[in-house]
Protein backbone atom coordinates (compact mmCIF):
# COMPACT_ATOMS: atom_id res chain seq x y z
CA UNK A 1 0.00 0.00 0.00
CA UNK A 2 2.93 2.29 0.79
CA UNK A 3 4.36 1.61 -2.69
CA UNK A 4 1.05 2.54 -4.31
CA UNK A 5 1.19 6.02 -2.74
CA UNK A 6 4.86 6.58 -3.43
CA UNK A 7 4.50 8.43 -6.81
CA UNK A 8 1.84 10.70 -5.34
CA UNK A 9 4.04 11.44 -2.32
CA UNK A 10 7.00 12.30 -4.58
CA UNK A 11 4.85 14.70 -6.61
CA UNK A 12 3.65 16.41 -3.44
CA UNK A 13 7.24 16.73 -2.18
CA UNK A 14 8.34 18.27 -5.48
CA UNK A 15 5.40 20.67 -5.44
CA UNK A 16 6.25 21.71 -1.87
CA UNK A 17 9.93 22.17 -2.78
CA UNK A 18 9.09 24.40 -5.77
CA UNK A 19 6.68 26.43 -3.66
CA UNK A 20 9.39 26.99 -1.04
CA UNK A 21 11.84 28.00 -3.75
CA UNK A 22 9.38 30.51 -5.17
CA UNK A 23 8.81 32.03 -1.73
CA UNK A 24 12.53 32.41 -1.08
CA UNK A 25 13.91 33.25 -4.52
CA UNK A 26 10.97 34.29 -6.67
CA UNK A 27 10.92 32.65 -10.09
CA UNK A 28 14.58 31.65 -9.84
CA UNK A 29 15.03 28.07 -8.63
CA UNK A 30 18.04 27.38 -6.40
CA UNK A 31 19.82 24.08 -6.91
CA UNK A 32 22.51 22.88 -4.47
CA UNK A 33 26.06 23.33 -5.76
CA UNK A 34 28.24 20.27 -6.25
CA UNK A 35 30.54 19.79 -3.28
CA UNK A 36 33.81 17.91 -3.09
CA UNK A 37 33.42 15.93 0.11
CA UNK A 38 37.15 15.42 0.25
CA UNK A 39 38.05 19.10 0.67
CA UNK A 40 35.00 21.05 1.73
CA UNK A 41 32.45 20.83 4.51
CA UNK A 42 30.03 23.04 2.64
CA UNK A 43 26.55 21.70 1.96
CA UNK A 44 23.11 23.14 1.29
CA UNK A 45 19.76 21.80 2.45
CA UNK A 46 16.18 23.07 2.31
CA UNK A 47 14.39 22.65 5.63
CA UNK A 48 10.75 23.76 5.89
CA UNK A 49 10.56 27.33 4.61
CA UNK A 50 14.18 28.26 5.19
CA UNK A 51 17.50 27.67 3.47
CA UNK A 52 20.23 26.40 5.76
CA UNK A 53 23.82 26.96 4.69
CA UNK A 54 26.50 24.92 6.38
CA UNK A 55 29.72 26.59 5.31
CA UNK A 56 33.41 26.24 5.87
CA UNK A 57 34.11 27.52 9.37
CA UNK A 58 36.02 30.74 9.90
CA UNK A 59 37.64 31.30 13.31
CA UNK A 60 35.84 28.21 14.58
CA UNK A 61 32.36 29.66 14.08
CA UNK A 62 29.93 28.50 11.42
CA UNK A 63 27.58 30.92 9.70
CA UNK A 64 24.23 31.18 11.51
CA UNK A 65 21.12 29.70 10.01
CA UNK A 66 19.13 32.16 7.89
CA UNK A 67 15.38 32.22 8.35
CA UNK A 68 13.02 33.36 5.60
CA UNK A 69 12.63 36.74 7.33
CA UNK A 70 16.41 37.12 7.56
CA UNK A 71 16.82 36.42 3.86
CA UNK A 72 14.41 39.25 3.05
CA UNK A 73 16.00 41.75 5.46
CA UNK A 74 19.74 41.03 5.26
CA UNK A 75 22.14 40.93 2.30
CA UNK A 76 22.37 37.42 0.95
CA UNK A 77 25.46 35.35 1.54
CA UNK A 78 27.09 35.11 -1.88
CA UNK A 79 28.23 31.70 -3.03
CA UNK A 80 31.22 32.08 -5.32
CA UNK A 81 32.49 29.23 -7.42
CA UNK A 82 35.84 30.46 -8.61
CA UNK A 83 37.17 29.08 -11.86
CA UNK A 84 40.86 28.80 -12.75
CA UNK A 85 41.27 26.45 -9.81
CA UNK A 86 41.04 29.04 -7.05
CA UNK A 87 39.10 28.01 -3.94
CA UNK A 88 35.96 26.45 -5.42
CA UNK A 89 32.84 26.81 -3.34
CA UNK A 90 33.96 29.84 -1.34
CA UNK A 91 31.10 31.39 0.63
CA UNK A 92 31.31 35.14 1.21
CA UNK A 93 29.70 36.54 4.34
CA UNK A 94 28.60 40.19 3.92
CA UNK A 95 30.18 40.95 7.30
CA UNK A 96 33.61 40.21 5.78
CA UNK A 97 33.38 43.54 3.87
CA UNK A 98 34.73 42.02 0.65
CA UNK A 99 33.40 42.74 -2.84
CA UNK A 100 31.80 39.43 -3.91
CA UNK A 101 33.41 39.79 -7.33
CA UNK A 102 36.96 40.21 -6.01
CA UNK A 103 38.04 36.96 -7.68
CA UNK A 104 37.18 38.45 -11.10
CA UNK A 105 39.71 41.29 -10.68
CA UNK A 106 42.07 41.61 -13.63
CA UNK A 107 44.47 44.13 -12.08
CA UNK A 108 46.17 44.55 -8.71
CA UNK A 109 44.56 47.95 -8.20
CA UNK A 110 41.08 46.55 -8.69
CA UNK A 111 41.79 43.61 -6.42
CA UNK A 112 43.14 45.91 -3.69
CA UNK A 113 40.05 48.12 -3.83
CA UNK A 114 37.76 45.09 -3.55
CA UNK A 115 39.42 43.40 -0.56
CA UNK A 116 41.06 46.22 1.42
CA UNK A 117 38.13 46.45 3.84
CA UNK A 118 38.43 42.74 4.68
CA UNK A 119 37.19 41.55 8.07
CA UNK A 120 37.45 37.80 7.44
CA UNK A 121 39.54 37.20 10.55
CA UNK A 122 40.24 38.93 13.86
CA UNK A 123 43.18 40.88 12.42
CA UNK A 124 40.72 43.03 10.48
CA UNK A 125 39.62 44.57 13.76
CA UNK A 126 43.10 45.23 15.19
CA UNK A 127 45.05 46.53 12.18
CA UNK A 128 45.61 50.17 11.29
CA UNK A 129 46.11 49.57 7.57
CA UNK A 130 45.51 46.74 5.13
CA UNK A 131 48.95 46.03 3.61
CA UNK A 132 48.25 44.80 0.08
CA UNK A 133 51.64 44.86 -1.66
CA UNK A 134 53.89 47.10 -3.71
CA UNK A 135 56.10 47.02 -6.79
CA UNK A 136 56.06 46.05 -10.44
CA UNK A 137 52.76 44.33 -11.34
CA UNK A 138 54.49 42.66 -14.30
CA UNK A 139 57.57 41.45 -12.44
CA UNK A 140 58.79 37.91 -12.92
CA UNK A 141 60.04 37.95 -9.29
CA UNK A 142 57.79 38.21 -6.22
CA UNK A 143 59.16 38.51 -2.68
CA UNK A 144 56.85 37.20 0.04
CA UNK A 145 57.21 37.80 3.77
CA UNK A 146 55.04 36.42 6.54
CA UNK A 147 53.09 39.48 7.75
CA UNK A 148 53.27 43.27 8.17
CA UNK A 149 55.09 44.70 11.18
CA UNK A 150 54.47 47.91 13.09
CA UNK A 151 55.97 50.23 10.46
CA UNK A 152 54.10 48.45 7.67
CA UNK A 153 50.84 48.62 9.60
CA UNK A 154 51.39 52.34 10.10
CA UNK A 155 52.20 53.11 6.45
CA UNK A 156 50.19 50.46 4.62
CA UNK A 157 53.20 49.23 2.63
CA UNK A 158 55.27 46.05 3.10
CA UNK A 159 58.91 46.15 4.20
CA UNK A 160 59.31 49.85 5.00
CA UNK A 161 61.06 49.62 8.39
CA UNK A 162 64.67 48.72 9.13
CA UNK A 163 64.17 45.27 7.63
CA UNK A 164 62.78 46.88 4.49
CA UNK A 165 65.77 49.16 4.19
CA UNK A 166 68.07 46.15 4.42
CA UNK A 167 65.97 44.35 1.82
CA UNK A 168 66.44 47.29 -0.56
CA UNK A 169 70.21 47.02 -0.10
CA UNK A 170 70.13 43.25 -0.71
CA UNK A 171 68.21 43.78 -3.95
CA UNK A 172 70.61 46.52 -5.05
CA UNK A 173 73.54 44.15 -4.48
CA UNK A 174 72.18 41.90 -7.23
CA UNK A 175 71.28 44.81 -9.52
CA UNK A 176 67.59 44.91 -8.69
CA UNK A 177 65.53 47.82 -7.43
CA UNK A 178 62.48 47.68 -5.22
CA UNK A 179 60.51 48.97 -8.22
CA UNK A 180 61.67 46.02 -10.34
CA UNK A 181 60.07 43.34 -8.18
CA UNK A 182 56.76 42.84 -6.39
CA UNK A 183 56.71 42.62 -2.58
CA UNK A 184 53.87 41.32 -0.41
CA UNK A 185 53.13 39.08 2.57
CA UNK A 186 51.30 35.84 3.30
CA UNK A 187 48.73 37.82 5.29
CA UNK A 188 47.74 41.46 4.79
CA UNK A 189 47.23 42.62 8.38
CA UNK A 190 49.65 42.88 11.27
CA UNK A 191 49.26 40.26 14.03
CA UNK A 192 49.29 41.85 17.50
CA UNK A 193 52.77 42.12 18.99
CA UNK A 194 54.22 40.71 15.75
CA UNK A 195 53.30 37.15 16.72
CA UNK A 196 53.31 34.43 14.06
CA UNK A 197 50.15 34.28 11.90
CA UNK A 198 47.57 31.78 13.13
CA UNK A 199 46.33 29.00 10.82
CA UNK A 200 42.85 30.52 10.47
CA UNK A 201 44.38 33.89 9.56
CA UNK A 202 46.48 32.28 6.85
CA UNK A 203 43.47 30.35 5.59
CA UNK A 204 41.43 33.55 5.40
CA UNK A 205 44.09 35.53 3.55
CA UNK A 206 45.81 33.01 1.26
CA UNK A 207 43.14 33.22 -1.48
CA UNK A 208 44.09 36.89 -1.94
CA UNK A 209 47.77 36.00 -2.28
CA UNK A 210 46.91 33.37 -4.88
CA UNK A 211 44.89 35.92 -6.81
CA UNK A 212 47.77 38.41 -6.68
CA UNK A 213 50.10 35.77 -8.11
CA UNK A 214 47.56 34.87 -10.78
CA UNK A 215 47.46 38.51 -11.90
CA UNK A 216 51.23 39.06 -11.75
CA UNK A 217 52.15 35.67 -13.25
CA UNK A 218 55.72 35.68 -11.87
CA UNK A 219 58.34 33.11 -12.79
CA UNK A 220 60.00 33.04 -9.38
CA UNK A 221 59.05 33.56 -5.72
CA UNK A 222 61.55 34.30 -2.97
CA UNK A 223 60.13 33.60 0.48
CA UNK A 224 61.65 35.76 3.19
CA UNK A 225 61.94 33.74 6.37
CA UNK A 226 61.02 30.36 7.78
CA UNK A 227 57.39 31.22 8.51
CA UNK A 228 56.74 32.49 4.97
CA UNK A 229 58.39 29.42 3.44
CA UNK A 230 56.67 26.89 5.67
CA UNK A 231 53.28 28.56 5.26
CA UNK A 232 53.44 28.92 1.50
CA UNK A 233 54.83 25.44 0.89
CA UNK A 234 52.73 23.73 3.58
CA UNK A 235 55.75 22.08 5.16
CA UNK A 236 57.42 21.86 8.56
CA UNK A 237 60.98 21.36 7.34
CA UNK A 238 63.73 23.61 8.66
CA UNK A 239 64.84 26.84 7.07
CA UNK A 240 68.18 25.21 6.25
CA UNK A 241 66.47 22.45 4.28
CA UNK A 242 64.20 24.90 2.47
CA UNK A 243 67.19 27.05 1.55
CA UNK A 244 68.86 24.05 -0.03
CA UNK A 245 65.99 23.28 -2.39
CA UNK A 246 63.94 24.83 -5.16
CA UNK A 247 60.21 24.23 -4.86
CA UNK A 248 57.08 24.93 -6.88
CA UNK A 249 53.91 26.72 -5.82
CA UNK A 250 51.02 26.98 -8.26
CA UNK A 251 53.53 26.19 -11.01
CA UNK A 252 55.94 28.95 -9.88
CA UNK A 253 59.52 28.26 -8.82
CA UNK A 254 60.09 29.02 -5.13
CA UNK A 255 63.25 29.71 -3.15
CA UNK A 256 63.51 30.48 0.56
CA UNK A 257 66.04 32.63 2.43
CA UNK A 258 66.39 34.50 5.71
CA UNK A 259 64.01 37.28 6.67
CA UNK A 260 65.84 40.64 6.65
CA UNK A 261 64.79 41.19 10.28
CA UNK A 262 66.62 37.99 11.24
CA UNK A 263 69.75 39.33 9.56
CA UNK A 264 69.52 42.46 11.69
CA UNK A 265 69.37 40.31 14.83
CA UNK A 266 72.14 37.97 13.72
CA UNK A 267 74.67 39.47 11.28
CA UNK A 268 76.38 36.06 10.99
CA UNK A 269 73.53 34.99 8.72
CA UNK A 270 74.28 37.68 6.17
CA UNK A 271 76.86 35.53 4.38
CA UNK A 272 74.53 32.55 3.75
CA UNK A 273 71.74 34.99 2.86
CA UNK A 274 74.01 36.59 0.28
CA UNK A 275 74.71 33.15 -1.20
CA UNK A 276 70.94 32.53 -1.42
CA UNK A 277 70.33 35.81 -3.19
CA UNK A 278 73.11 35.13 -5.69
CA UNK A 279 71.48 31.78 -6.52
CA UNK A 280 68.15 33.58 -6.86
CA UNK A 281 69.65 36.10 -9.27
CA UNK A 282 71.17 33.32 -11.38
CA UNK A 283 67.83 31.52 -11.61
CA UNK A 284 66.10 34.84 -12.33
CA UNK A 285 68.45 35.52 -15.25
CA UNK A 286 67.81 32.05 -16.69
CA UNK A 287 64.05 32.64 -16.89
Amino acid sequence: MGNENQPEKILKDVELFLKQQAELFGDETFLPAAVDDGDSRESTAVVGNSQQIQSKEIKGESHPENTEADLKQKPKTVRVTEDRGLFEGTVLNPEWKIDPHWYESDSLGTLDSRISGCKKCQLGTTRKNFVFGVGNPNSKLVLIGEAPGADEDEQGEPFVGRAGQLLNKILAAVQLRREDVYICNIIKCRPPNNRDPLPDEVEACEPFLKKQLEIIRPKLILCLGRIAGQTLLKTNVTLTEMRNNIYEYQGIKVMVTFHPAALLRNPNWKRPAWEDVQKMRKLYDEM
